[in-house]
């Protein structure tokens, strides 16, 4: 279909087999093709050149609105695959100053179609009721949620408990 109406619309396989990158004998054996499994002539060959049926007019008007739409499909799908939507952020006081807000510039670079909106807090939060999709702690931590909350990563030592905290309802949507 493609290769038709590159065909019909550069006037000629030749032109067509430069803009596509093959032989101008490839595209007359792909029209050929299509011609035959559709069981009609799109286009009369002759030594002054080609001339479109009014199936190969026909079928061009329906590919250009056909291959217009599977572009668009193409597009979209891909462009779904960007991660978008809104990331809210807890983290405390130290963790939020040093390790979290010098490195949110690169993150919004890498991922324009994000947001984040951002917590500092020093007091251990709810996720859910927080409605906080991640968080981020050190230091001694009292009576964390761990029933609404799933741990990335941690280590828990001496002096406390320190980890990457995600809501359970941000972890089933998210996996």
């Amino acid at each position: 279909m493609e290769v038709f109406a590159r065909v019909f619309e550069l006037g000629g396989f030749s032109a067509a087999a430069r803009a596509l990158h093959l032989t101008p004998s490839a595209i007359s054996k792909l029209i050929g093709r299509l011609e035959t499994r559709l069981g009609a002539r799109l286009v009369n060959r002759s030594t002054r050149g080609l001339q479109f049926t009014p199936e190969g007019r026909l079928f061009y008007d329906r590919s250009i609105r056909l291959l217009a739409d599977m572009d668009e499909v193409e597009r979209s799908v891909a462009e779904a695959q960007v991660p978008s939507g809104k990331i809210r952020v807890s983290a405390n006081v130290p963790v939020g100053r040093q390790l979290l807000l010098p490195v949110v510039p690169a993150f919004l670079e890498a991922y324009p179609k994000l947001s984040l909106e951002i917590s500092l807090t020093d007091q251990v939060i709810d996720l859910l009721e927080q409605r906080t999709d991640v968080a981020l702690r050190s230091g001694p931590l009292k009576k964390l949620p761990t029933h609404r909350a799933k741990t990335w990563r941690g280590a828990d030592d001496d002096r406390g408990i320190a980890g990457l905290f995600r809501a359970t309802r941000y972890s089933e949507d998210a996996g």
